[in-house]
């Protein structure tokens, strides 16, 4: 129903070296009207990392649908596996956009630092990520040709690949520059930042620009990442504020949307896509501000969201294995088997592929290899969410 823009998301992920929390400094002595606060701020501390979580979820089960589920040869006599990649692609107009706006927002402190330490803990450092962990993408991958993903089958390829055409990985490079930007234009009226960026957006959405792999992600997220990082205070109170209306109003506004998208064939028509995304992330960030009243589910949400990192980097080896273990097994089922699995499969297999993406980090942690997740040198930053 919705086209894929991107292949890859994830996205998504702030680095641990780069893992990016919200942080609330905590201050000695409060005074009692300090303290609601502080409160409050953990609260929104909480919402957002729950949002996070939510994407990396949707992150992984959208890889788990296209690169594997969609390739089994299902032969069950019912519509299941499209009915898994339409709802995946409903998805995609606020998985990277809310993902961005809420890195956005956990990057404003960052963002007002030297620029010293900006370059290297925040620009450095996600560049670092990137081509440490392009290079282990490109050899894991090459052991899983039959997986559908971009990767690099030559050198040029993979020069390509860490400079102008990012890989699956391409939210770490997109970080890099976003904050390359945002801290070169931290002098210029807010408008002259964000009005070339939401162009920049629709001009991507709308197929004017030449897209090579992920650029088109590239191009249409940096006015979301720009939003979050200006418009924190009124982002922090729309969550404070969240309302059950509002997010009856804010969910119903966004169904709306992706069905008069659908509805017109309007994809493609400048300035549609971003604006379904505006109402996409004003949903997300009410729907995640309502969850984290419910602590049994916003908490597991908020650990993972603290987490981004090792998924999102480790998830697509995770899955290419899988995938080259499982494809002819499960295809070659009979359709009685099959028909037993194929509501459930991606759910079980994206819970396997999160489940083994945070064992192998810790097994790289126990083995002293926490350079693939930091940039040696640096401490340990809470950058971008």
């Amino acid at each position: 129903m919705i086209r894929q823009l991107t292949e890859s998301r994830p996205a998504e992920l702030e680095p641990d070296a780069t893992r990016v929390r919200f942080r609330h400094r905590q201050r000695t002595g409060p005074t009692p009207a300090s303290a609601p606060a502080r409160a409050a701020g953990s609260h929104r501390a909480e919402w957002a990392d729950a949002a996070k979580g939510v994407c990396i979820i949707l992150v992984v089960l959208w890889h788990v649908v296209v690169k594997d589920y969609l390739q089994i040869d299902w032969h069950i006599g019912v519509p299941v596996p499209g009915f898994w990649g339409t709802l995946g692609e409903q998805f995609l107009p606020l998985r990277m956009p809310l993902f961005f706006t809420i890195s956005g927002v956990f990057a404003a402190n960052a963002a007002q630092r030297p620029w010293r330490v900006v370059a290297r803990s925040r620009i450095a450092g996600f560049l670092y990520l990137y081509a440490v962990w392009l290079l282990i993408h490109t050899v894991v991958l090459a052991a899983a040709p039959g997986l559908p993903t971009d990767r690099a089958t030559s050198a040029l390829g993979l020069l390509q690949q860490l400079t102008i055409t990012p890989s699956n990985l391409w939210y770490l490079y997109a970080l890099a520059l976003y904050f390359t930007i945002a801290k070169a234009t931290r002098r210029l009226p807010r408008a002259l930042v964000l009005v070339p960026a939401a162009a920049l957006s629709a001009v991507a959405a709308a197929g004017l620009l030449d897209t090579p792999g992920n650029r088109a992600g590239l191009y249409q997220n940096l006015v979301f990442f720009l939003a979050g990082l200006y418009l924190r205070p009124q982002i922090q109170r729309w969550a404070a504020t969240a309302s059950r209306r509002r997010l009856l109003l804010t969910s119903g506004g966004y169904v709306l949307a992706l069905t008069a998208m659908a509805v017109t064939g309007a994809q493609q028509w400048f300035g549609v896509w971003p604006a379904v995304s505006v109402v996409a992330v004003i949903f997300g960030i009410t729907a995640a501000a309502r969850l984290s009243r419910w602590s049994a589910l916003s908490r597991p949400l908020a650990r993972l969201g603290r987490i981004t990192l090792p998924i999102y980097v480790i998830h697509m080896p995770v899955l290419a294995l899988l995938h080259r273990l499982l494809l002819v097994p499960v295809s070659g089922l009979g359709g009685s088997a099959q028909g037993l699995i194929v509501l459930g499969y991606p759910i079980l297999l994206s819970g396997l592929v999160i489940g083994l993406s945070l064992a192998v980090h810790r097994g790289l942690l126990a083995v002293r290899a926490g350079w693939l997740f930091a940039l040696p040198g640096t401490r340990r930053v809470e950058a971008t969410g």
